[in-house]
């Protein structure tokens, strides 16, 4: 191929920050730490419930009592636990990494948007490279393990969730210590002034690489200063990657038909190898995935699904779920999701002599610990495109766990695959199939474009339209024959899901960012065909910080909207970039929509919010029509649309407005004059 692919630094990152009456609670929290054994406490933890409830905190925490309570009837032991679970969610939303504006091709970033983003590098134990994760250095100088903090942190433990929020301070504190030595006059980062980094490694008595910055904190004096010091190595490595960009030079070489040096892509915090970036990028072997490191990976994801979905459904596992599969992800990841697959139904990947990810080995119910679960896997056009011998393991995973001779209670994956060839009349076999995508040469299910062209009658169009596009089946039994148009077979497994799942594993692209996400998700689809008509669970599993977690997808929703969408840090940075940053704004809300449409997930208060942020305000008005008009019509579009479709209750007077300002932006791009 003559085509160049110039990969380039994501858009500049900052932590979310808190806002509004999200910045209050962290103050009145502050408060409560200080006062809680006074008489005080519980009057500041009536504040606390009140202002959790008016920022819809209670939708995320069942904790929180109803606004009549009263926090003196309660003792010590209930008020802390409410208190801890607030916090924990506050800190959630305050740490969560999000493009702030747009990325200018060959521009470094700036030394505060660098401390973000080599926070998170440290923020994960680089076992290849025997470097310690920042917060378990700081942790072990307590002599604690972070793991557990992790734990207690989520499960809401004041204490815990303090200590926490200690470490996260500490491990910025000294990121950003280290970070501004190396900063030039204007804040940027410069070449030159890496220079000054060199002298702060060497033998014990030369400077520590983060200064003062645990003076005065639980920490200081009892960090292990070998394993720091490697690690803030490490992180000069990333710094001098990230400044030594060749965009602009790589793209005019492109450009001129010279040679690019070629380079890994993927997620510079996952993987900063692939830095710097002006390479010509290429990805991995696909044979070699999933890696031995992806499948521990994949294990805890499973494990905490598995078992959030037992303790919801009154201790009842999950029969079926129905998940997709990304290429560029599985990329990122070395085949994350592709392992969790297999670990559901109980199968492990193995690697032949060559190191090729092409063996199955059959994990015993005994050392599985719990029944095998069924799938029903949704693969992308560019997963099967890429990935064409894993879609092989996937499809022989499944039907080895099919054929095993096992209790029906201890394999769900038989138990609907005996059902199916009764009701089908087919071999076990072949009722086992569970892998599905596009027809070759199709992507997507097209329901995105429908979404956002406004071209849809009701969802049982778009569920048709996911229907016709993913029944198509791969078969392992028949290789070299494409995709097989399975329907009956596709519409049968769905029938019996029972949670529907995705992964996200890049703080670049979140739920909302892109439509692919929605556009995938099958879960008012699974509701349609099942016999009961009963709605999924569902879940995404956010594996984007070092403490992965499984939230539902309503929490998920809720947290992408108060980070980006309702955040001004992340609006204000978009608008900061002219058209195409409120064209930025736009497709948020668009997806929002797409996510209304296919899930039913997202709450009344979060397009109430948007509408009191974009469109009430007559400044911010002016702003999106000045930068953007045709997106701005398109927002105000948006909103009235999902008032039709009965996604968003609202004011008569809240409509009335945005019908004058769809008039109005209507003209202006007519050039009518009023």
């Amino acid at each position: 191929s003559y085509a160049n692919t110039i990969s380039s630094l994501p858009p500049p990152a900052e932590n979310a920050g808190l806002y509004k009456g999200l910045k209050e609670l962290k103050e009145l929290i502050s408060s409560y730490q200080g006062l809680k054994d006074s008489g005080r406490g519980p009057s500041i933890v009536n504040s606390i419930i009140t202002t959790a409830i008016t920022c819809n905190l209670d939708k995320d925490i069942k904790e929180i009592p109803t606004d009549d309570s009263d926090a003196k009837d309660m003792d010590q032991d209930t008020r802390d636990m409410i208190v801890g679970k607030v916090y924990q969610k506050l800190m959630e939303i305050e740490s969560r990494l999000l493009p702030c504006g747009l990325h200018v091709v060959g521009c470094p970033p700036s030394a505060e948007e660098a401390v973000a983003t080599l926070v998170n590098i440290a923020g994960i134990d680089r076992e290849d490279e025997e470097i310690l994760a920042l917060p378990q250095i700081l942790a072990q100088s307590i002599g604690r393990d972070i793991e557990t903090i992790y734990r207690a942190n989520d499960e809401g433990k004041l204490e815990e969730v303090q200590l926490l929020q200690d470490i996260t301070e500490a491990s910025r504190a000294m990121v950003g210590g280290f970070v501004s030595t190396a900063s030039d006059p204007s804040g940027r980062l410069a070449a030159g002034a890496l220079g000054a980094l060199g002298g702060m490694f060497g033998g014990a008595a030369v400077a520590l690489p983060w200064g003062d910055a645990l003076k005065g904190t639980q920490f200081d004096g009892k960090v292990d200063v070998v394993a720091a010091r490697k690690l803030f190595e490490y992180l000069r490595f990333c710094l001098e990657q990230v400044v030594k960009d060749n965009e602009l030079g790589a793209l005019t070489e492109a450009l001129n038909g010279e040679y690019v040096l070629p380079g890994p892509g993927g997620d510079p915090i996952r993987n900063p190898k692939v830095l710097p970036t002006g390479k010509n990028i290429h990805a991995l072997d696909p044979q070699a995935i999933p890696t031995s490191a992806a499948l521990a990976s994949a294990k805890v994801v499973v494990d905490r699904l598995i078992e959030r979905q037992r303790v919801e459904n009154n201790g009842v596992y999950p029969e079926s779920i129905a998940l997709v599969l990304w290429g560029t992800d599985n990329i990122k990841t070395y085949g994350e999701s592709l392992a969790q697959v297999m670990l559901m139904v109980g199968v492990r990947p193995m690697p032949d002599a060559l190191g090729r990810v092409n063996k199955l080995e059959l994990i015993s119910l005994e050392e599985l610990g719990r029944p095998r679960i069924d799938v029903v896997v949704n693969c992308s056009g560019v997963f099967r495109d890429l990935f064409v011998n894993q879609m092989n393991l996937l499809d022989r995973a499944v039907k080895l766990a099919a054929e095993q001779d096992e209790p029906h209670e201890m394999n769900f994956v038989r138990k609907h695959a005996v059902e199916q060839a009764e009701e089908l009349g087919l071999s076990i076999r072949e009722a086992a199939t569970r892998i599905f995508s596009n027809a070759s040469g199709s992507y997507s299910s097209n329901v995105n474009l429908a979404v956002e062209n406004s071209s849809w009658n009701d969802e049982s169009q778009l569920q048709d339209m996911y229907l016709n596009r993913k029944s198509f089946a791969f078969n392992s039994d028949s290789p070299g024959s494409g995709m097989e148009t399975k329907t009956d077979i596709f519409k049968s497994a769905l029938s019996k899901v029972d949670v529907t799942f995705q992964n996200l594993d890049s703080s670049e692209i979140s739920l909302t960012d892109v439509s692919h996400y929605f556009d995938s998700d099958p879960t008012k689809l699974v509701a349609g065909v099942r016999k009961d008509g009963k709605m999924p669970s569902s879940f995404i599993a956010d594996t984007t910080t070092a403490n992965a977690q499984v939230r539902s997808l309503s929490e998920t929703v809720r947290l992408d909207s108060r980070t980006k969408l309702l955040n001004p840090k992340w609006y204000e940075g978009m608008l900061a970039s002219g058209y195409e940053g409120t064209r930025e704004i736009q497709k948020r809300l668009n997806n929002t929509l797409g996510w209304s449409a296919t899930s039913g997930q997202v709450d009344n208060w979060v397009y109430e919010d948007a509408n009191d942020v974009y469109m009430k305000d007559p400044e911010m008005q002016k702003r999106l029509m000045e930068t953007n008009p045709n997106s701005f019509r398109k927002m105000v579009a948006n909103f009235l649309e999902a008032n039709g479709r009965g996604y968003w209750e609202t004011s008569e007077e809240n409509i009335e407005r945005l019908r004058n300002l769809y008039m109005e932006v209507e003209d202006k791009i007519e050039g009518v004059e009023n």
